[in-house]
């Protein structure tokens, strides 16, 4: 039976897994380029994103697996749940784990510079004249790659010797046993918990900026954004309408003929505003096409048709999302209070909480789903696509900054490899934020312990297990603080709270950042939703391109009327037929 279930759990991560490889693709061929496509780039894209995302859903499977050793209805552990047992579930998670984090420091600090610079190496005209071959390019990427292997090389030396942090050891308040297994790692683990943790730290800062926004904008650009026109509509009235107007421009043209003193004021003005009307549909015309996935990539083709689909379904997907946000909003918030109150060792071990002082929505319902897996998994993975989706909009939003310099921009169809390679750098460290914040904030309790509980009450023979069969109200949840005799042997932390808590204890000064920046976190997330609130949100504000700022400023595309007309001839690649009042002459519309 164990067998099974363990299976099944193991299972359902490694379908989980197969979806964010789909969706990490889906991501990557969306956003980027097709002129300038790079096999090596997209190939890093996708792996590295695939890889972070399988590193955060392995939460779950390690709350599954340490809670299936418990029989949380009795308060006790399992009959095959011996010590062997559980410490071989234990280092099976502790390798995964590990193998995983290495991976993505690895790929962040390593892989993605190398194929960054093996990108720009690149020169078409001396690889056509024969003077670039593949080993020169990877030369000369490996020469600009040495000083990320340095740092690398330096990090894990100085997790490696870094001393103890002996305020943290010597305080008498983490004298439990679970904060004593905190401080036993080895100085392999602790070079890794350092290097992590500054990953983390590093994180934790670009988390508050970009996450934060997108937590706000998200919601709000759904329910502000469902056009009135479909694309091939747009694009057959620009064409009928440029037609026009370069016909009347024609025609005054041919009034100035042969005219000494050139148009008559009245005929300049019409001309002026009809040229500026040209350049508006010009732009929109291309809006159109791009709109429409005309010569562009299947998969975005495809994609366009889905949005198309859905897109009446924005409104309602939109008011759900705004509720979701501002539900976690106020979990972090009551987690994140409870902790500055109430935590047994405040800075000197990050903040760490011995038990919930105070009812927590989100932490509450995921205990309850993890009694019957795997709806607490799916319940996470969408949380963590949420939170992920919410980073990408950050970033498309803002743009990649150097403090207010814009060095690259993100959007659908138009971002260079360099500019992707970045974002998905950023995306990992904020992929490793979203890891703390999850553990330590939204579901403390249930990242931590899961749904486990232990019997408070003594066994009435040496060496038995105590009996809570007929007496629920001695079944007590597992916390940090349980100091039963029994707990010790009934409650077993998931391995990444573990971890996470050992990174905080053994480095207090990571734990400062990450647990105060979570303020920083929540304090964006209003500003920008009490922002969004009263402006329509733009898809990078400093977007210099004329047509996207053309169709934002008119409006044109900022309806939220009745779209199913309009999402048919989207689906269909069809547009209906313009039909302008006779009435309506070319000077009015300009």
């Amino acid at each position: 039976m164990a067998l099974i279930q363990t299976s099944l759990i193991w299972v359902a991560y490694a379908v989980a897994v197969v979806l964010l490889l789909i969706i990490a693709t889906v991501f990557v061929f969306i956003y980027q380029t097709p002129r300038d496509r790079a096999v090596s780039v997209t190939t890093v894209c996708i792996f590295t994103m695939s890889a972070l995302l399988a590193t955060v859903l392995l939460m779950p499977v390690d709350i599954a697996l340490v809670s299936s050793t418990s029989n949380s209805a009795e308060g006790r552990k399992k009959d095959w749940a011996t010590p062997n047992e559980i410490d071989s579930i234990i280092k099976t998670l502790k390798i995964v784990y590990y193998t995983l984090y290495s991976l993505d420091a690895l790929l962040c600090l390593l892989v993605v510079p190398f194929t960054y610079f093996y990108y720009e190496e690149y020169d078409e005209e001396a690889t056509e004249v024969g003077d670039q071959t593949l080993g020169t390019r990877l030369w000369g990427a490996f020469k600009y790659t040495i000083a990320f292997i340095i740092l690398v090389v330096a990090i894990f030396l100085i997790g490696f010797f870094v001393p103890y942090a002996k305020q943290a050891k010597n305080d008498g308040r983490l004298d439990l046993d679970y904060f004593q297994r905190l401080l036993l790692q080895n100085r392999g683990e602790r070079a890794l918990s350092f290097a992590l943790g500054l990953l983390m730290t590093l994180g934790t800062i670009i988390y508050v900026l970009y996450t934060g926004a997108g937590l706000a904008l998200l919601p709000v650009a759904l329910i502000k954004s469902a056009p009135t026109v479909s694309a091939p509509t747009l694009a057959a009235n620009t064409a009928s309408q440029l037609e026009e107007n370069r016909e009347r421009q024609r025609q005054l043209d041919g009034r100035n003929e042969g005219r000494e003193n050139g148009l008559e004021s009245r005929d300049r003005r019409e001309l002026e505003a009809l040229i500026r009307e040209e350049r508006t549909l010009i732009r929109r015309e291309r809006l159109a096409a791009e709109s429409s996935g005309e010569d562009r990539h299947w998969l975005i083709k495809a994609w366009i048709k889905v949005e198309a689909v859905f897109r009446p379904l924005k409104l309602i997907g939109g008011l759900l999302l705004l509720l979701l946000a501002l539900f976690v909003f106020v979990s972090m918030f009551i987690t994140a209070v409870d902790k500055a109150k109430n935590s047994i060792c405040g800075a000197h071990c990050g903040y760490i909480l011995g038990y919930l002082n105070i009812f927590q929505p989100i932490n509450y319902i995921f205990v309850k789903s993890s009694k019957v897996f795997p709806i607490d998994y799916i319940l996470f993975l969408l949380l963590v696509l949420f939170l992920f989706s919410a980073s990408v909009v950050g970033i498309a939003t803002v743009g990649i900054r150097f403090l207010w310099i814009t060095v690259f921009k993100i959007r659908k169809g138009h971002t260079s490899p360099q500019a992707l390679l970045m974002a998905t750098v950023m995306l990992t460290l904020i992929t490793l934020a979203i890891n703390y914040s999850v553990a330590m904030l939204v579901a403390p309790q249930y990242a931590t312990f899961g749904h486990q509980t232990f019997c408070d009450r003594a066994p009435r023979h040496p060496g038995e297990q105590p009996d809570c069969t007929h007496n629920h109200k001695a079944i007590r949840p597992c916390t940090e603080m349980s100091k039963n005799a029994v707990a010790k042997d009934v409650c077993t932390p998931s391995v990444l709270s573990t971890f996470i808590n050992g990174v905080t204890i053994d480095f207090p000064f990571f734990g400062l950042i990450m647990f105060w920046a979570q303020f920083a976190f929540l304090g964006v997330y209003l500003v920008v939703f009490v922002a969004t609130l009263f402006k329509t949100p733009k898809m990078d504000e400093d977007q210099l391109d004329a047509d996207l700022e053309e169709d934002e400023e008119e409006g044109l595309l900022a309806s939220t009327g009745k779209r199913f007309g309009a999402t048919w001839q989207d689906i269909t690649g069809h547009a209906r037929t313009p039909n302008y009042g006779a009435a309506e002459t070319n000077g009015e519309r300009a």
